[in-house]
């Protein structure tokens, strides 16, 4: 039996490039009508316009994640493109190479304003659409090894990594009454212009000498032997967003080639 995505309205916040993109390239690609939102509003209409020259249904939404108003606004255009709003993807993420003792507080809010209070705005924003409009709903977090695992070099993304599974099992029983369930995905070292950022700044840090060196010295415990691609995850959330996940709630799912092992 296959659980179609079909009509399903979907927001991917940070899809104007990396996970976010290829999550909302694959949704749209299996029928799914999808908002593109991003800070970079320009990205977010590029892959929305991309998605409709591929036949696929998309709008481009820019989005400061951290800002209430904002996410408010990027709700209320979604239901007001498409009607409704049955899946939201809390994606949008920023991260920092930083050894431990050097992180300052405007690093550490920077981060956690983002990555932290951006899922506890989304997941609200959202809960308040599909409690109004009824019929339950879907709330997938982009989590991390990082929110299972202390790393030195990113103490405070891996803190605002653990807040996103605390919040994600916070908000499962929050919103269970409301047939709204809440799950995350925790990828590993996945190649993306992330990591291409992440690896300059081990650089810059002094901790590595060539370029790669970084992403290829934290895969090598990788147990399939390589690192993610997007591609790589597509198959998991696609399964966030359908009927076949309706009894999972407040889980994170390990999609990191057998990294951190829970």
């Amino acid at each position: 039996m296959t659980h179609s995505l079909d009509g399903r309205i979907v927001i991917v916040t940070g899809a104007g490039r990396g996970i976010g993109e290829a999550i909302a390239r694959d949704l749209a690609a299996k029928g799914a009508k999808v908002a593109i939102a991003d800070l970079d509003g320009a990205r977010a209409e590029a892959v929305a316009d991309a998605i409709r020259s591929d036949g696929g249904t998309a709008v481009g939404i820019g989005v400061d994640v951290s800002r209430r108003d904002s996410v408010r606004a990027m709700v209320e255009r979604t239901v007001a493109e498409f009607g409704r709003l049955d899946v939201l993807f809390n994606n949008a993420g920023i991260s920092q190479t930083c050894p431990f003792m050097e992180v300052s507080e405007a690093d550490f809010d920077r981060i956690m304003a983002v990555n932290g209070r951006g899922v506890l705005i989304g997941t609200q924003e959202a809960a308040r659409q599909m409690i109004l409009q009824g019929g339950g709903g879907k709330i997938v977090n982009t989590a991390s090894i990082a929110g299972k695992q202390g790393y030195p070099l990113f103490a405070h993304y891996c803190a605002s990594k653990f807040a996103v599974v605390a919040l994600t099992q916070a908000a499962a029983r929050a919103l269970a009454e409301h047939r709204i369930t809440v799950n995350a995905f925790a990828p590993g070292v996945v190649a993306t212009e992330l990591w291409k950022q992440l690896d300059r700044e081990f650089m810059d840090h002094g901790l590595t000498e060539t370029p790669s060196q970084a992403i290829n010295e934290f895969s090598q415990s990788i147990l399939i032997g390589r690192p993610s691609t997007p591609a790589d995850i597509v198959g998991t959330t696609a399964f966030l967003a359908s009927s076949a996940s309706d009894t999972m709630t407040g889980q994170t799912v390990m999609i990191d080639g057998g990294m951190v092992l829970t």
